[in-house]
């Protein structure tokens, strides 16, 4: 497995210029909630308890971030905790799974726009782990902003 440093650096190759960075930090944690989102809407066949795919996709998407890094790892599950609490909400409200195929679309649109303004292809294409790697790159930023080492 690679380190943190590792990812990070091969995720920022393709993560340089400003406008793509810019439709990174709306977009991706938009993604990350829709997939989430998504999950929560599927069918289960335990319907009568509060356990559904969503807090199970998140069990082993924890444990990733975890392994990286502690702090990370820390901040993503308290990230990972409030969409699936988020998710709660809005299916109790809102047709969520709607909503979030509706975003999700629009998103992900945005991030090849984003790829497209950066000239390079998204990271996700040579290796699937990107997709949770993007969401971890801009933690790290924020837990930097902290001064919380990672």
């Amino acid at each position: 497995m690679r380190s943190l440093t590792q990812w990070m650096s091969l995720y920022g190759e393709s993560h340089q210029h400003p406008t793509n960075k810019l439709i990174h930090w709306m977009a991706v944690p938009g993604i990350f909630f829709c997939v989430v989102a998504l999950l929560w809407s599927l069918p289960t066949p335990w319907q009568q308890t509060e356990m559904n795919w969503a807090t199970l996709a998140t069990l082993p998407a924890a444990l990733f971030y975890l392994r990286l890094s502690r702090p990370l790892g820390i901040a993503m599950c308290l990230f990972m905790g409030m969409c699936l609490m988020l998710c709660h909400w809005l299916s109790a409200t809102a047709p969520l799974l709607y909503l979030a195929t509706g975003l999700f679309v629009v998103l992900w649109i945005a991030q090849f726009v984003g790829h497209a303004v950066e000239g390079k292809r998204p990271s996700f294409f040579t290796d699937l782990q990107f997709l949770l790697i993007g969401p971890a790159w801009l933690m790290q930023r924020i837990l930097r902003q902290l001064r919380i080492p990672t």
